[in-house]
């Protein structure tokens, strides 16, 4: 069962383990990134409070919409570029 949607080898499962590792790593980064930008200045900055407040609000809710976004990109994308252009066909150099 080794055709288009069969099993996968352990090859391919190491593939897969290390791409979604990426794909945590690189978007718990660019959140954390995203919520330093727009937060940060509430936490350094003697801001007003309305101001501060709003700031880390913001932060809170960009920051988790980032982090699921960029884990879907990326495993999209790595789906997209494993899966044959052609199911059922071979290249003409096969």
């Amino acid at each position: 069962m080794d055709t288009y949607g069969g099993r996968r080898n352990k090859a391919e499962q190491d593939a897969a383990m290390v791409e979604i590792g990426y794909a945590l790593v690189s978007a718990t980064f660019a959140a954390a990134v995203v919520f330093g930008a727009v937060a940060g200045p509430a936490l350094l900055f003697d801001l007003p409070q309305l101001l501060g407040t709003t700031l880390l609000w913001i932060g809170l809710t960009v920051a988790p919409v980032v982090f699921l976004a960029r884990v879907v990109s990326v495993l999209v994308r790595f789906r997209r570029d494993r899966q044959p252009n052609q199911p059922g066909r071979t290249s003409p150099d096969s």
